[in-house]
């Protein structure tokens, strides 16, 4: 009976879990550029945040 190769085993499963985390990695930065390109839908584009009467109650950053 052949003797397993436990080196080439490990190997595999080290290959193996890199792959998994460099996909992670990836889809996290896909997730975060994705988020990054669409304002937030309760700030305006142009920053400025505006009562219900309509006028204006400073920039958003001054909340």
């Amino acid at each position: 009976m052949a003797k397993p190769n436990y080196q080439f085993e490990k190997r595999q499963r080290d290959l193996a879990k890199k792959q998994k985390q460099e996909e992670k990695r990836r889809e996290k930065l896909a997730n975060k550029a994705a988020n990054t390109s669409t304002p937030p839908a309760d700030v305006p584009e142009d920053g400025v945040l505006q009562d219900k009467d309509g006028k204006d109650s400073g920039t958003a950053s001054e909340e």
